[in-house]
C-alpha cells in the first residue's frame, strides 16, 4: 500500500523503490479529496496561482480515482486503528496530529500490506504492527521542502 504522499510524488520517485503492483486505501482518497479545499494564498501568490494549484490537486485525485480501486476502511481497519494508536500512546506521542496517518496505516495492517511512505517518521513506534518501508522523497522543482 502507498501512503498519500507516494502518490502526490510519484512521477518524481524512482519506480524501483515502490511495488510493483500500488494499492492505496479509500482514506487516501479521502485525504486527497480535501486536498483541492485546502489551498490557501501564500504570501504574494495570485489568484491564478491559487486556481492552478486547485486544478493540480483535482487532477490529481481524478486520476488516482480512475487507477486504483481503493481498499476500504473496514472493520479489521477500525481494530487496527486502535492498537497503533495505543502504540503511538505507548511510545509517548500524541495519535491526535496523526490520525489520517493512522487510518492509513491501519487500513494496511488490516491486509497485510507494507506501507511505502516518504515520511517514514509519522510511523515511529509502530514497529512490530506496521510494516513501514521508507522512500526517498524526491527533488520536486518549486516545491518546499519536507517537514
Amino acid at each position: 500500500m502507498v501512503d498519500t504522499n507516494v502518490l502526490i510524488l510519484r512521477r518524481w520517485i524512482d519506480p524501483v523503490e515502490l511495488p510493483a503492483e500500488m494499492a492505496v486505501s479509500a482514506i487516501t482518497l479521502a485525504e486527497l479529496s480535501a486536498g483541492p479545499h485546502q489551498v490557501r494564498p501564500e504570501g504574494q501568490q495570485d489568484a491564478y496561482q491559487e486556481q492552478a494549484e486547485r486544478a493540480r490537486r483535482v487532477e490529481l485525485l481524478q486520476l488516482a480515482e480512475s487507477e486504483f480501486d481503493p481498499v476500504p476502511f473496514d472493520s479489521g481497519a477500525a481494530r487496527a486503528f486502535g492498537r497503533l494508536v495505543a502504540a503511538v500512546i505507548a511510545s509517548g506521542r500524541s495519535p491526535r496530529r496523526r490520525v489520517v496517518d493512522l487510518l492509513i496505516g491501519a487500513t494496511a495492517v488490516a491486509q497485510t500490506l507494507p506501507l511505502f511512505t516518504t515520511n517514514p517518521q509519522d510511523f515511529l513506534g509502530l514497529e512490530g504492527i506496521l510494516q513501514v518501508v521508507p522512500v526517498g522523497r524526491p527533488a520536486v522543482p518549486g516545491a518546499p521542502p519536507a517537514v
